[in-house]
């Protein structure tokens, strides 16, 4: 009897067993079809299972490898700063330049973006004179031009929405034009203009826009060229400070505790702080000035 009620009670263990992992199963099928269901209604497009755990993994791990942002090293250097002249002004300095180093950075990539943005442009003007010489209509070669270049951007699908479909396609590119760097669309959606609605060489016209494109772009480089040296005085002058302080330091004096606990050196450290910032911002101010000429 005691046999049988082992064998019975492991029967019904095995039983449970067997229906809590098909419950599981069903239920992670149903989630996992209502996911597919919710991805091809969203997008349109052949829905996918996800990343897997190990994925998620290694891209949390790449993430955590990736070296901390430039305006992080300035409150870094404030914390050292603070170690070596037991006073907290050098990391309140650094946090408190956090922000403006994080708007440099942002602004430097914006720059970068918009100078990529440009190249792509010039390069659908060339892939779409290329296509119209090659005997394409104009809405089959702006299709082929924008999948091959990416000049249109954001606003590729409603441009080419617009091409496949009868819209308004110089209306569409002169919006997409609002993009920073895609300025010369501007052109393209004149060349368009001219050459669909009233029959002109649309081939002809792109060939010029890119050249003037080009010729623009070479302008800005070359100017950015000239400027380099510029920018490096600037930065090696403002290098100088820390330079003075590495040399008293060296000569056996101590400037962070003069500068940083006395009055006279407070007062000279606030000075020369404002000094400092007001000379890099007049340098800035003057090359940014010049680039904004061309």
């Amino acid at each position: 009897m005691g046999t049988e009620g082992t064998s019975l009670y492991d029967l019904s263990v095995g039983a449970a067993a067997v229906c809590a992992g098909m419950a599981a199963w069903l239920t992670d099928g149903r989630h996992s079809g209502a996911r597919r269901a919710r991805l091809l209604l969203a997008g349109g497009g052949t829905a996918g299972t996800g990343p897997s755990p190990w994925d998620r993994a290694v891209t949390e791990l790449r993430r955590l490898r990736r070296p901390p942002r430039p305006e992080w090293w300035a409150p870094a250097a404030g914390l050292v700063l603070t170690v070596l002249g037991t006073s907290w002004i050098p990391l309140l300095v650094g946090a408190a330049a956090v922000p403006a180093l994080r708007r440099a950075r942002l602004a430097r990539t914006a720059r970068r973006e918009r100078e990529r943005r440009g190249d792509a442009v010039i390069a659908l003007c060339g892939v779409l004179a290329g296509e119209v010489r090659a005997g394409r209509q104009p809405g089959e070669a702006l299709l082929r031009a924008a999948h091959e270049s990416g000049g249109l951007g954001e606003a590729q699908a409603a441009v080419l929405a617009a091409a496949r479909f009868g819209g308004d396609v110089p209306q569409t590119l002169a919006a997409a034009a609002r993009q920073p760097g895609a300025e010369g669309l501007l052109g393209l959606a004149a060349c368009w203009r001219v050459a669909v609605d009233r029959g002109a060489g649309l081939a002809a016209g792109l060939d010029r826009l890119e050249g003037a494109l080009r010729t623009e772009r070479d302008q800005r480089a070359d100017l950015s060229a000239q400027l380099a040296g510029a920018k490096a005085t600037a930065v090696m002058l403002a290098g100088l400070p820390v330079l003075g302080l590495l040399l008293g330091t060296a000569l056996g004096a101590d400037p962070l505790h003069v500068l940083l606990h006395t009055a006279p050196g407070l007062g000279c450290l606030a000075v020369g702080a404002a000094l400092e910032g007001g000379g890099l911002w007049w340098a800035l101010r003057i090359v940014r000035g010049a680039e904004a000429v061309t």
